[in-house]
């Protein structure tokens, strides 16, 4: 168990590709704090990129006078990360993408996000907001013994 005392750490992003870079070092600093391995954190990494890529795009649809707030909530033994926007957010999951069909463009090569995000954190859910407002994807990643 990490000595690590529980905190909330909020971020709000504009709602431009690249700004997710910042919640990416933030989720970095805080798995880091909490003790993470470094191989955890990168995959921590991926999918809070992941997850605020999707925001500004499909939740937000590039609407700069949106922004995303990324809410960290560190406890004793894991990381939840919700990623919020302010739109009516992903209207339905994408397909599992079929890696040999993306690689022999048969299938479009984006649409791995999802996928991603899935594959690398403990849970990932995605939640639509009331009145069809401010939807969130909630990322948790556990601090495992061996790390």
């Amino acid at each position: 168990m990490s000595p690590f005392k529980p905190t909330t750490v909020e971020v709000r992003l504009p709602s431009r590709m690249g700004f997710e870079k910042v919640a990416m070092s933030t989720a970095s600093a805080v798995a880091t704090l909490m003790g993470f391995h470094q191989d955890r954190i990168e995959d921590l990494k991926t999918a809070v990129s992941e997850a605020c890529i999707n925001a500004i795009e499909h939740g937000n649809r590039l609407n700069e006078d949106c922004s995303v707030n990324v809410v960290l909530s560190a406890g004793a033994d894991e990381l939840e990360v919700k990623v919020i926007d302010s739109g009516k957010g992903m209207q339905h999951m994408p397909p599992k993408p079929d890696i040999d069909r993306k690689i022999h463009g048969d299938e479009e090569p984006r649409g791995m996000g999802v996928f991603l995000i899935q594959a690398l954190v403990d849970e990932a859910e995605w939640v639509k907001g009331t009145n069809g407002n401010c939807s969130y994807v909630r990322l948790v990643i556990r601090l495992r013994k061996d790390d």
